[in-house]
């Protein structure tokens, strides 16, 4: 589960104040995947962000209860001078995995080659992102948060197989996704809200939420 509770958070843009969340509360049930629909330029990465741990509230407090996996896309858990073997197997013993399974799992899915054996810091953009990709799916969590403002890959053959292992992982587990488009959200959820004014709307059908959402982007 992960809870919040009051929750408000903004920030100083140098000439004036964002406000992301005021004084929002809701709840993620496991079992219930929850789609939130925001414009771009509200802080949709923010939330997802702040689900993760990865950045706190100004006020309100959060509670998780579940394992919750980083955002997809994110890359601060790695480090950029060493190989992705390294830090495969340094993020596996952090969760009390088996590092040889991890390994070779991300080693499979990212099909880099001899670049698995080099340091991140020399990667591309889209392959530091397959790789980010492949340790998220290759750990065990209640809760998966993808933001698609987080870089994706443009590899064919590797989205197939990570579509592809993802779709069957949210089966039997529970996202939180975050997007601008109405159309992302309906390949994974039924339960939705929009992130509009600091506020978050819930809504019982993504139907529902798409409603407001049209009309106040429309309006």
């Amino acid at each position: 589960m992960i809870e919040f509770e009051n929750v408000s958070k903004s920030f100083w843009t140098g000439s004036q104040r964002k406000v992301i969340l005021h004084q929002v509360s809701f709840r993620v049930e496991l079992g219930r995947s929850l789609g939130i629909l925001a414009p771009n330029g509200t802080g949709k990465t923010t939330l997802i962000n702040m689900m993760a741990g990865l950045e706190k509230p100004d006020e309100g407090t959060i509670r998780r209860t579940s394992r919750i996996s980083f955002p997809l896309g994110f890359m601060g858990g790695v480090v950029s001078k060493v190989s992705a073997v390294e830090n495969s197997r340094y993020i596996a013993r952090l969760y009390g995995l088996d590092p040889d399974y991890v390994e070779a799992f991300c080693r499979w899915l990212c099909n880099l080659g001899e670049y698995f054996d080099q340091p991140l810091g020399t990667y591309s953009s889209g392959m530091r992102a397959r790789f980010s990709f492949a340790l998220m799916l290759a750990l065990d969590f209640d809760i998966y948060l993808i933001d698609e403002g987080m870089p994706g890959s443009t590899d064919v053959e590797f989205n197939k197989k990570a579509g592809d292992i993802l779709r069957e992982r949210l089966q039997n587990t529970t996202t939180v996704i975050v997007s601008h488009q109405p159309e992302t959200l309906e390949k994974f959820v039924r339960n939705a809200a929009v992130l509009m004014n600091g506020k978050l709307h819930m809504f019982d059908t993504l139907e529902e939420a798409k409603q407001l959402y049209d009309y106040e982007t429309q309006s």
